[in-house]
């Protein structure tokens, strides 16, 4: 039986690839959650006025990957530590988020990052944040999968 998870982390994009490319993640959608407008699209999202954020929602086989180890991934795929922005993509749409399906991510999503933020990786105070399960709207086909369809993949 699959598991769903949400994760935003920066731009949407390199997220998927790397995640829809990881054993155990049986599939890969883009989209926009958290926000207070019902189906927006990219434009508007972009506007920082809806407070979504770009995420991806994927299936993943906790046999072959565990939660925990998926936010181990998470955590390598970006910096936690940068307040609405990843590298040279600024806005809340931006941020560092994690959205539990379940009570039980909600805690193992607790643990994780409190255990990182008592390891010292970091200079910096982690500003990933745990957010309360909201509806995913899937971005526009042109976003799915996008780097694997700009290289020619699919």
């Amino acid at each position: 039986m699959s598991e769903t998870a949400i994760l935003a982390a920066g731009c949407f994009w390199g997220v998927e690839e790397t995640l829809r490319k990881t054993p155990g993640v049986l599939s890969t959608e883009v989209g926009y959650i958290g926000g207070a407008v019902e189906n927006p699209d990219y434009r508007l999202v972009c506007s920082s006025t809806t407070g979504h954020a770009e995420a991806v929602r994927l299936q993943f086989d906790p046999k072959r990957l565990s939660y925990e180890a998926l936010l181990e991934l998470f955590f390598e795929l970006h910096d936690p530590t940068q307040v609405n922005r990843q590298g040279p993509d600024v806005g809340t749409q931006y941020r560092s988020a994690i959205f539990p399906t379940t009570e039980d991510q909600s805690q193992t999503a607790a643990a994780v990052i409190a255990a990182l933020a008592d390891s010292g990786k970091f200079a910096k105070p982690i500003a990933t944040v745990i957010e309360p399960e909201a509806p995913f709207y899937p971005a526009e086909d042109y976003h799915q999968k996008y780097i694997a369809k700009k290289r020619g993949e699919l």
